[in-house]
């Protein structure tokens, strides 16, 4: 692709080291105590080193140097209702001064939990964990139970976890996709092997029924991002999803809503309200939480019951605890306000109206997608149908135009992903178009 504009990243990044002079001297003293200088390894791959921050506030977020800025990130997504909301801070001190963990029952786990089996359509019973990678595999493992079956499918560029058996082909190389003939492809060393692991891409139908010829009596599961948030926020195409739903009744196999992201961010329902289409099994995390580690499991109480009669194993030493369970009951609480969620989306649906007008105004090849207060911003001709059609876009140009942001006060993830919160006013949106307008002049 022909560029037509440049972000004069170099003059940015001088600008931002001047201005973070205390983040950098946190990084390097952190290099040599935490392994990678960060608690997660994608936290590394920013410009120009990885910021420290004080505190947030609503849409905001101020680093230990004083700068403040807008905060499209929000913490890889669990931020929904903004940084520190007062619903949240106060439901959360309230529980800390009655106990922070017991180790035993309390009410908020039922509480929270037949709220949730009233907003989630697959949720006639309902788990908790601490982590999205957990949820899944614990709907795993009930798939593999339940179906006396051993593999699972799963998409190309659809992110479920950081565990061996999932994190696969999550964001191939054009070459690694070539050498590996449709095989799973590992994300890094040391993983065990993926006997197990199918995969194939996403919004292909005949993929997924040719997989199903080849090892229908094998295939326990079928797992998928119903919307693709982790790969350039690609919806399903219409019909796809109710395809898969379809697939997997008629080869008595479970389908799986990987809802970690869209879950509480395109609908209060996650994507089976937002698309229409209900799974067996449903994992949630991220936004549930509003900020505090938390994750879910929801599913038909016939397979949720397996859980309940011990025959499969789902353990861990915080998973329903107070703190965690109070921040869900007060997050929900909020985002079942009336209207919340048609403001986000029309906020959402503005700023990247305007996002792409600037950018295409100055001749950029730029295209937007998603849905809701999720969507996914790239430097190319056309919308991606699947992981692979990403792989056209000119990456290191939206890392330019993220470290450009950057100096305007505006904070964006690395990999072209935006997220926005309640706290996202029409101010705020406003205040992103000017230096939007800045970086473009």
């Amino acid at each position: 692709m022909i560029r037509t504009i440049e972000f004069d990243a170099e003059r940015r990044e001088r600008e931002i080291r001047l201005r973070t002079v205390g983040s950098h001297s946190r990084y390097e003293r952190a290099c040599r105590s935490l392994a990678g200088g960060v608690s997660s390894g994608l936290r590394r791959h920013v410009r120009p080193y990885p910021l420290y921050f004080a505190s947030g506030s609503g849409p905001r977020v101020t680093d230990v140097d004083g700068n403040t800025f807008i905060d499209y990130g929000l913490a890889w997504g669990p931020l929904i209702l903004g940084h520190s909301p007062p619903e949240l801070a106060d439901a959360i001190a309230a529980q800390a001064r009655r106990g922070f963990t017991f180790g035993a029952q309390h009410d908020l786990e039922f509480e929270v939990s037949e709220r949730l089996t009233e907003i989630i359509p697959c949720a006639d019973r309902v788990t908790f964990a601490n982590s999205g990678t957990e949820a899944v595999q614990v709907a795993l493992r009930l798939a593999r139970a339940i179906t006396q079956r051993h593999k699972f499918l799963k998409f190309e560029g659809h992110y479920h976890g950081w565990d061996d058996s999932v994190l696969v082909s999550f964001h191939p190389t054009s070459a690694q996709v070539a050498s590996a003939a449709g095989g799973p492809v590992p994300v890094g060393t040391g993983q065990r092997p993926h006997y197990g692991t199918l995969v194939v891409e996403w919004n292909d139908r005949d993929a997924v029924e040719k997989a199903f010829q080849e090892h229908s009596d094998q295939i326990s599961a079928v797992i998928c991002e119903p919307m693709l948030c982790n790969s350039g926020s690609i919806p399903p195409e219409p019909g796809f999803l109710e395809f898969l739903r379809e697939i997997s009744v008629r080869h008595g196999t479970l389908l799986i809503f990987d809802e970690v992201i869209t879950g509480f961010r395109l609908h209060l329902a996650g994507a089976q309200g937002y698309y229409g289409v209900v799974p067996d099994l449903a994992t949630y995390a991220k936004a549930l939480g509003g900020g505090i580690a938390l994750s879910a499991i929801t599913g038909r109480a016939e397979y949720m019951d397996r859980i309940a009669d011990g025959t499969v194993v789902h353990a861990g030493t915080l998973n329903g605890n107070p703190i965690a369970l109070a921040c869900a009951k007060a997050t929900l609480d909020v985002l079942s306000r009336p209207d919340l969620y048609t403001e986000l989306t029309r906020r959402a649906e503005r700023l990247r109206a305007a996002l792409e007008k600037l950018l295409r105004n100055r001749g950029c090849s730029v295209v937007t997608s998603g849905a809701g207060a999720v969507f996914h911003v790239s430097f190319m001709e056309s919308r991606a149908r699947r992981y692979r059609d990403l792989l056209a876009a000119d990456a290191a140009l939206y890392s330019d135009f993220a470290l450009a942001l950057l100096s305007e006060g505006i904070l964006v993830l690395p990999d072209g992903r935006w997220y926005l919160s309640a706290a996202h006013t029409d101010a705020v949106i406003d205040d992103t178009v000017v230096a939007l307008t800045r970086i473009l002049a």
